[in-house]
């Protein structure tokens, strides 16, 4: 069994989701927010961002299984953390410190034109390290960049999130659409 998912990078992406770390379940069917609980694949499938891949591949739901096929229509994956864990409190706040330099590295060779961070959790320690008087950290568009790549944060996908329903996800996907076609040209 692999200790850790993949990263699922290329050249030019349109977007790559950012999560905080895999946790022990993806990492064991070896794919992104692979719980069937998670909210990330019922969520992007309903939002206009995946429209795309949905047509593409002539599905209505996206699945974790899709998240490779995904690289051929603009999306890929990482996290800021890459060691799984049951939790990510499971983690010490230095392990989220170190993933910062990692995942500036991966932004900047691969210059996606979005880096959408799946919840504050993962986007705070990021924004720390390279902002750190840039203030509170919110959910949207981010002022911060790493070169060319727009920085956007949604909220965290993980059904332990009571904060923000299906519904609200979606329409978050949704304003991530709406970004990318601003900043593709």
């Amino acid at each position: 069994m692999a200790e850790t998912l993949p990263d699922l990078l290329a050249d030019g992406l349109g977007v790559v989701f950012i999560g905080i770390n895999p946790s022990l379940f993806s990492v064991a069917q070896g794919h992104y927010f692979a719980r069937r609980s998670n909210r990330f694949w019922p969520c992007f499938s309903r939002s206009s961002l995946s429209r795309g891949a949905r047509q593409a591949f002539g599905v209505e739901r996206l699945e974790p299984a899709h998240d490779r096929a995904l690289l051929d229509h603009g999306f890929g994956f990482t996290d800021l953390a890459k060691r799984a864990s049951a939790r990510a409190s499971d983690l010490p706040p230095k392990e989220f410190t170190a993933g910062v330099a990692l995942l500036v590295a991966k932004l900047e060779r691969h210059r996606p034109r979005i880096a959408c961070f799946h919840g504050l959790t993962a986007y705070r320690p990021f924004q720390h390290a390279l902002a750190p008087a840039a203030g509170d950290a919110r959910l949207g568009l981010q002022m911060l960049r790493v070169g060319a790549t727009r920085l956007f944060a949604v909220p965290n996908p993980s059904p332990a999130n009571a904060h923000f329903t299906p519904d609200d996800q979606t329409r978050w996907y949704d304003e991530l659409a709406a970004c990318l076609a601003d900043v593709k040209g």
